[in-house]
């Protein structure tokens, strides 16, 4: 199985940050785990081909998840149904290595109705996550100012939120997103085994209550912050998104783009990775 070497993205991403320490305000340099989109194609050996899917990785091992995508869901079981894997860019554009070919050993590719509504996409040949924020644009605009609320609300929201999680104090296995005012008042919280379906659960609440969009809240989620997550609180207007880990590098990207302000890693104190102007120290 052929692989590219050159201009491969990394794993990890250099940026800067502020650094909120009680009064203490200081810059700081420090890495983000990459976050990029990988399209899965499937390609029969008569040449028909078909995108697969579409999901946020960090880059590296890319044959491998492919391989094991496909295994997982069935579509191969062997090792000798898969003929080559590998990176495909549209013909005169630079290797993005975001899109990776399964040519499988078959005339015909299998039948995918069943995977359909789950998994397939139409996004083009060279997905990258600037293409993903160029679409955004057509979608959202930037963010207004406002509001701003003390650092030391968001170091009151963990204890907060974790008073407020019945299942997860009933289970310990529970992702939790949760809604606040900028007085730090619980609007709304939901639990979820997966961090998306927790924010969506949130979101689906706003939208029943007719409190959209959420131009005046902060929202928190209990694991990391992704794209996908970012996306969610542009969609909703949310203006702060709060984390209590890491955020990765598409995830800063996207909220430095749409002017949401993002704190990642809130415990004793708490990164500022975009848009800091809204929180006091």
């Amino acid at each position: 199985m052929s692989t590219f070497t050159k201009n491969r993205p990394k794993a990890k991403t250099p940026t800067t940050l502020l650094r909120v320490e009680g009064e203490r305000v200081y810059p700081r340099s420090d890495y983000l785990a990459t976050e990029e989109p990988l399209e899965i194609r499937l390609v029969a050996q008569g040449g028909e081909g078909r995108t697969l899917a579409v999901t946020m990785r960090t880059p590296g091992h890319d044959f491998e998840l492919a391989a094991g995508f496909l295994f997982a869901e069935g579509i191969v079981s062997r090792r000798e149904e898969i003929r080559r894997i590998s990176y495909c860019a549209p013909r005169g554009e630079p290797q993005q290595y975001n899109v990776v070919s399964v040519a499988i050993n078959a005339p015909h590719l299998p039948e995918l109705t069943s995977f359909e509504r789950h998994f397939f996409t139409h996004s083009a040949c060279g997905v990258c996550g600037r293409a993903s924020l160029e679409n955004l644009y057509r979608r959202y605009r930037p963010l207004q100012d406002g509001p701003t609320v003390p650092a030391r609300l968001l170091l009151a929201l963990p204890q907060r939120l974790l008073s407020h999680q019945t299942l997860f104090g009933a289970t310990g296995g529970l992702h939790a997103a949760a809604l606040f005012d900028p007085e730090g008042g619980l609007l709304a919280l939901r639990e979820d085994v997966g961090r998306h379906n927790a924010v969506d659960k949130l979101l689906g609440w706003a939208l029943l209550e007719g409190r959209l969009p959420l131009s005046e809240c902060l929202l928190l989620v209990s694991g990391r912050a992704s794209f996908e997550l970012v996306q969610k609180a542009l969609a909703a207007e949310v203006p702060i998104l709060v984390a209590l880990s890491a955020p990765s590098s598409l995830a800063v990207d996207l909220a430095r783009a749409f002017n949401l302000t993002l704190a990642g890693f809130l415990r004793s104190g708490f990164n500022l990775y975009a848009a800091p102007e809204r929180i006091r120290v």
